[in-house]
């Protein structure tokens, strides 16, 4: 057996943490995630600071933010060149120390074929991707089968994309990248210490359960939405109208019932049932080849997911349904049946995959390792700083400052009012807390932006006392040599 753990990070897509009953939720049933939490520690206040696919999925590749990393929304990719400037992700990194590493299911590169670090790539991206021809579209293809557009079944748009999959289970996505990461750990799980990436297209919309998976779900059990506030984000509703009805998806949400949102919120319930079966096939695999036992698991998802809270669907914000996220570690030896208060973000993961290993974590990164753990003294996050290309936020674990390039500003009071109901950002009685709040989120962001220049730098001295640069032909070091480090 390696004296460096193996380590398995499982990443659903667009997972809430109040549709796993680890985290409270009576209307279901997820006892292979549960295992995890009763194994390990459980993070009650995670957040993704970048709650879109692409921008989280990056931030935890670098372990760097979005603006230091330079990757604010889905449009964007990490720079081709990002080893040039210095920057290694967190495969590399693992490799350069003997570890296989494997990336299976989603994860959301341009291209999808890129590699990034994972020497054993298995690929089956987003299910709107409906036209590459990634691993699980030649799974199809020599079955006969092939991909579908939400739009292809029965009531897709009435039901505000809830449906019923036309594909049975045996060939759903998640069913195959299950399936996919338990063959590899059979296949390669003894010949070393292995660092295996689960990424799980689900239960990311359409809402589409199998048809025939044993377990469905009643809408009328389903928690009601939380309601929308008139005047907070109407221009925030109307992007997310209009962006919803784009091909991609092409459902108009303008009418959003609760009746559509409990439909919703029902097979959303399906699909993690379906992912929480795969969770355990996974842990079923790591036991019967005697590695659970010399594996550490991570259990996190990119975002969260609205369902119809205040009246929206997907993410992109920082309302607690979009950026909240459940966050799991079972550490070999570490603690068992653990909750943590603490403040944690999406990319501390890379961080503590990195301490887990033996790996000093990169002065280019500015993720940590989780606390609690044992693996590292270093003090918890005392905020949390949110940022997408079109918003930023700034939470201290009660209370929460969002700006969006809508105009839109919200403050909340998370202790006294969870759901948001009541933004006090224009209210007299709080300006010093907003301009404390303001002041610290333009402070962080300035500093990111610092970080984000390095490789324009060109030095990190003192020219005026350098010879060399006073001499004809003097070319600047690329990149340059500086150590990130806070002033």
């Amino acid at each position: 057996m390696s004296d460096r753990p193996n380590i398995v990070f499982i990443l659903p897509d667009q997972l809430r943490p109040d549709f796993l009953s680890c985290y409270g939720a009576t209307f279901i049933d997820t006892p292979n995630i549960d295992w995890i939490a009763d194994q390990g520690t459980r993070y009650d206040r995670a957040y993704s600071a970048s709650p879109v696919c692409v921008p989280a999925r990056t931030a935890l590749l670098t372990g760097m933010n979005a603006i230091r990393n330079g990757v604010a929304d889905n449009l964007h990719a990490v720079r081709g060149d990002y080893n040039e400037v210095g920057i290694r992700t967190w495969p590399q990194l693992l490799a350069d120390v003997g570890y296989y590493t494997a990336g299976v299911g989603k994860m959301h590169f341009y291209p999808w074929d890129a590699r990034h670090g994972f020497q054993y790539r298995v690929i089956a991206e987003d299910k709107r991707w409906l036209h590459i021809r990634d691993d699980y579209y030649q799974y199809l293809r020599e079955r006969g089968l092939r991909k579908y557009h939400g739009n292809e079944h029965e009531s897709y748009l009435e039901n505000r994309g809830a449906i019923t999959n036309l594909l049975p289970w045996e060939h759903s996505i998640d069913r195959f990248v299950g399936r996919e990461a338990c063959r590899f750990i059979d296949n390669y799980g003894g010949d070393g210490p292995f660092a295996l990436m689960v990424g799980f297209p689900g239960p990311h919309c359409p809402y589409d359960p199998s048809p025939d998976f044993p377990e469905t779900f009643d809408p009328d059990d389903m928690p009601e939405a939380i309601p929308e506030v008139a005047g907070d984000t109407p221009v925030l509703r109307q992007q997310n109208i209009d962006g919803n009805k784009r091909p991609w998806n092409g459902v108009d949400y303008t009418e959003f019932t609760d009746a559509h949102k409990k439909t919703i919120r029902a097979h959303y319930s399906g699909l993690v049932k379906q992912i929480d079966h795969e969770v355990g096939a996974i842990i079923e695999s790591l036991r019967s080849n005697g590695l659970l036992d010399n594996t550490v698991i991570f259990f996190a998802t990119d975002h969260a997911d609205y369902l119809g809270d205040h009246n929206l669907i997907g993410k992109a914000s920082f309302y607690e349904s979009a950026w909240h996220i459940p966050m799991l570690v079972r550490l070999p030896g570490g603690p068992t049946g653990q909750s943590s208060d603490d403040l944690v973000e999406l990319r501390d993961v890379t961080g503590t995959m990195l301490a887990a290993a033996g790996v000093t974590i990169p002065s280019h990164m500015d993720s940590t390792t989780l606390p609690g753990l044992g693996l590292s003294d270093a003090p918890p996050r005392d905020r949390i700083v949110g940022m997408l290309s079109n918003g930023w936020c700034i939470f201290d674990g009660e209370w929460k400052l969002a700006k969006y390039s809508t105009g839109e500003t919200l403050l909340f009071n998370m202790r006294d009012d969870p759901a948001e109901q009541h933004n006090l950002a224009s209210k007299p009685a709080h300006v010093d807390k907003y301009r404390r709040l303001d002041t610290d989120l333009t402070l962080d962001l300035m500093e990111s932006y610092r970080f984000a220049m390095h490789d324009r730098l060109a030095q990190s001295g003192d020219m005026s006392q350098d010879p060399a640069f006073g001499l004809e032909g003097w070319r600047r070091p690329y990149p340059a040599t500086v150590e990130f480090v806070s002033e």
